[in-house]
């Protein structure tokens, strides 16, 4: 009798909010940390993907333009001061855009 009152008294609440077998995305946030979590991640994601797409189009048009029997001579682009100092700065730099966001809601976390 107790066992059917609680599926009675629980039951609207069940399919409001609930993981769903397959589901790919998170659930309603029920507090505005959590959401603040959702939200960096999908901003995270956001900017992982045009780092995919452009490191791939990169790898793409370096294999595309210094094949061995295409150009065996590579150009100066491939070994150059100014694309290694790029190369270096622009990966560190990524990190901290990513830290400042993450910082700013794990401290208001611990709030």
């Amino acid at each position: 009798m107790i066992v059917l009152i609680r599926k009675w008294l629980f039951l609207p609440i069940v399919p409001c909010d609930a993981a769903e077998p397959w589901q790919l995305g998170s659930q309603d946030a029920a507090t505005p940390m959590m959401q603040g979590i959702i939200d960096l991640h999908h901003d995270i994601f956001f900017f992982l993907i045009l780092i995919l797409v452009f490191v791939s189009r990169v790898l793409v048009r370096a294999l595309w333009h210094f094949h061995y029997q295409k150009n065996p001579i590579p150009q100066r682009i491939v070994h150059g001061t100014t694309i290694e100092i790029i190369r270096t700065i622009f990966p560190s730099i990524i990190p901290m855009f990513i830290a400042i966001p993450s910082f700013a809601l794990l401290y208001s976390m611990d709030e």
